[in-house]
């Protein structure tokens, strides 16, 4: 697990490049935004997220399991419970944020890495909401 990725991951520098590409600017792993988010822009208070797929809860629905313990043959509960642990982060940092007057956006790793463009344009969209 030490080889995970924390920052700047495939799917977070294929985002950026896109973003950047469309002219939008951003900060970068804010340490004095809650949560951290990957890119922050602080003039419209919007937070992106890029999750991984198996640390987040999507890789079962990715491979089309049933459930999330298909995914671990041994220590199964172990496991469930940690990514449900991150599941539970996940909603309680975007409530935080959005209570703070933040839009919050998440898009999996792999939605990224299969089309970019469509994950920036949630972006965008997000943008233009706010």
């Amino acid at each position: 697990m030490a080889a995970v990725r924390g920052k700047d991951s495939k799917a977070e520098l294929a985002l950026r490049r896109v973003l950047h590409a469309r002219g939008l600017r951003y900060r970068l792993h804010a340490r004095d935004v809650f949560g951290h988010p990957d890119l922050v822009i602080r003039s419209r208070k919007l937070a992106v997220f890029v999750d991984g797929d198996m640390w987040h809860g999507n890789e079962h629905r990715r491979r089309g399991l049933a459930s999330l313990a298909d995914l671990f043959p041994t220590r199964t509960e172990w496991w469930v419970a940690k990514i449900e642990r991150n599941i539970q982060r996940d909603q309680e940092v975007s409530e935080h944020l959005r209570a703070d007057g933040w839009t919050v956006v998440r898009v999996w790793e792999s939605e990224v890495t299969e089309n970019p463009q469509t994950a920036a344009d949630k972006v965008f969209a997000a943008l233009e909401r706010s």
